[in-house]
């Protein structure tokens, strides 16, 4: 890398301005090593952020490189549109990725996502990055086969470059900020668009209110996934076996009334609507379900319980039933994945909601 070249910054803090500039050698695996002594990488070789690198990315963004997007928790570093783009850089992103990225920072940071816990908590909890509308489809944002696997850029480096801006900007660092006791691989990169075409109901942004030409991005606060091959064809049975995988005693979710996402194959979602059940009625059933009774939580975490939820439920007795989620549409339910018998089970952090914000510049 030559003399200028653009650099993250030197400490998660709450510095305010532009990024400094400093000198690498002018050799890949060098500039590996200078990064992860750094800290400033996940351990995967990044792309070099030179400030010809970076000034491509910012030309994808009509605000100013020093605008504030947020402040990232723990560490509340400003998160600039410009270090936005550097980290963007670093993770692979093509330029026409950035306004995802931005609109993802933006919706992480809203204060009912609870950014602040996700990031500092022991739990394995990452940010999930689901992508809606037209911008899915221009920038090749996969929610077919292998939706969340390998394979795809725009999947692999928009949810990675959230990583590095946790980490990099929030201060959010594995046996630092970070207290994940095993953490997931989610946390290196965890982005896919929902499958609109196959999906037989309304796609999640217009649920969400928005109008169905715009494009969003949701940030859900993911714990991982648990994957659920059935053959049924039936929708009572469909939703028992997938209500049956829902329930575990060691969970967030109970203990707080959260939000239980569903990836539902297009093969399984025709199923439910085959049987002439809206989205709706399968979060009405799914909640009903998943009711599971108190006595199945430890003692320990049955106290948790009891103090997270006793004004919303009163008197928690071991025969209490606690419901997965507050509510039934606090089940969320998205389209995705390609042909096939499986679906997939996201619980989530638990105090947490997902937020969904319109990606500005989508061209």
């Amino acid at each position: 890398m030559a003399k200028g070249d653009e650099g993250v910054l030197r400490k998660p803090a709450r510095a305010e301005g532009r990024a400094s500039l400093f000198e690498a050698p002018d050799d890949i695996d060098a500039i590996h090593r200078l990064f992860c002594e750094r800290k400033w990488s996940d351990g995967f070789p990044i792309i070099p952020p030179t400030v010809e690198r970076v000034a491509r990315m910012l030309e994808r963004s009509r605000r100013p490189p020093d605008e504030v997007v947020a402040s990232v928790a723990p560490g509340f570093g400003a998160a600039t549109i410009e270090r936005v783009a550097i980290n963007a850089v670093m993770a692979g992103c093509e330029p026409e990725y950035l306004p995802v990225v931005i609109a993802a920072v933006e919706a992480m940071a809203a204060p009912e996502f609870n950014l602040q816990g996700i990031q500092a908590t022991t739990n394995p909890a990452g940010v999930w990055v689901i992508v809606n509308g037209p911008a899915a489809r221009r920038l090749g944002v996969n929610g077919t086969y292998n939706c969340l696997g390998q394979g795809t850029r725009a999947n692999a480096t928009i949810g990675r470059a959230l990583r590095l801006i946790l980490q990099n900007v929030g201060g959010a660092r594995p046996g630092e900020m970070d207290r994940a006791t095993h953490g997931y691989p989610g946390k290196y990169s965890f982005c896919c668009a929902e499958n609109e075409e196959a999906n037989p109901w309304e796609p999640l942004h217009v649920e969400r209110g928005f109008r169905r030409e715009a494009s969003t991005v949701t940030v859900v606060g993911a714990e991982g996934t648990m994957n659920m091959n059935t053959h049924a064809k039936d929708a009572g049975e469909l939703l028992r076996v997938i209500a049956e995988t829902m329930v575990h005693p060691p969970s967030n979710e109970y203990c707080y009334g959260s939000e239980p996402w569903l990836v539902l194959a297009p093969e399984h979602a025709e199923v439910l609507k085959r049987d002439g059940l809206s989205k709706m009625d399968v979060k009405r059933r799914l909640w009903e379900l998943t009711k599971m009774p108190a006595a199945r939580m430890a003692a320990r975490d049955l106290l948790r319980v009891q103090a997270s939820r006793g004004k919303e439920l009163g008197e928690i007795r071991p025969d209490t039933l606690l419901s997965i989620a507050k509510q039934p549409d606090d089940i969320r339910v998205i389209v995705a994945g390609g042909p096939g018998t499986h679906s997939v089970y996201v619980p989530c952090f638990g105090n947490t909601r997902a937020v969904t914000r319109e990606i500005a510049d989508a061209g």
